[in-house]
């Protein structure tokens, strides 16, 4: 029933990669290594303990990679009375950070599907979102991780993913155009080839 493989949480599951993190002690000395290629001393008062607050925010950027995307799905619920219309949950803000530049990636996600005999959880739909946004990412891979995590483990007549994002290694770098998003989605099931049903999904998302 779950398609999802090892490949969507590969440092969970694993050994070779868990064998292989490097200590902490490890990581802050790559951060110091980091501030001396900058231009700072790593020695000086204000960045002693940058290189501890450093690991420890990343453990909290990455803490996708510690999760298992099932865990928030593998609770559901079939007392719902015949219900069979469409289930969004809109504007669930996360952050991630993209794969090239290690930058921001700040939006909201919407996510919606149509339910068959089961609904899960709304807060479960939100730390999906987190749990895969908390991984290197790009835009489009987060997109279709989500979708495919509540197709195959909810398996209802029909997903929708819409995200809209602003993307830090486009605005603080490179070509430094701010004020510009992202929209990406992605269509399962009657979403999909029901050009009704996509309609009343963006509608009630507002697109």
């Amino acid at each position: 029933m779950n398609k999802i493989t090892k490949h969507d949480f590969p440092a969970l599951l694993d050994d070779a990669l868990v064998h292989d993190r490097p200590s902490r002690q490890e990581a802050e000395e790559a951060v110091r290594t980091l501030l001396k290629w900058a231009g700072d001393n790593p020695s000086r008062g204000g960045l002693l303990d940058t290189p501890a607050r450093v690991v420890r925010a990343y453990e909290e950027y990455f803490a996708g990679y510690r999760q298992d995307p099932l865990d928030f799905l593998n609770r559901t619920f079939d007392e719902t009375e015949g219900y069979d219309e469409i289930v969004l949950l809109k504007d669930i803000p996360f952050e991630s950070h993209c794969e090239h530049h290690m930058a921001p990636i700040i939006g909201k996600a919407h996510v919606a599907y149509l339910p068959t005999d089961r609904v899960v959880g709304i807060s479960k739909l939100a730390r999906l979102v987190e749990c895969y946004a908390h991984r290197l990412q790009i835009q489009e891979k987060l997109t279709a991780q989500i979708a495919t995590a509540l197709q195959d483990t909810l398996e209802p007549r029909g997903v929708g993913v819409v995200i809209e994002a602003v993307h830090h290694c486009m605005t603080t770098r490179g070509v430094h155009k701010s004020g510009v998003s992202m929209t990406t989605s992605r269509m399962v099931g009657v979403f999909r080839t029901d050009a009704v049903a996509r309609a009343e999904l963006l509608a009630m998302i507002g697109k």
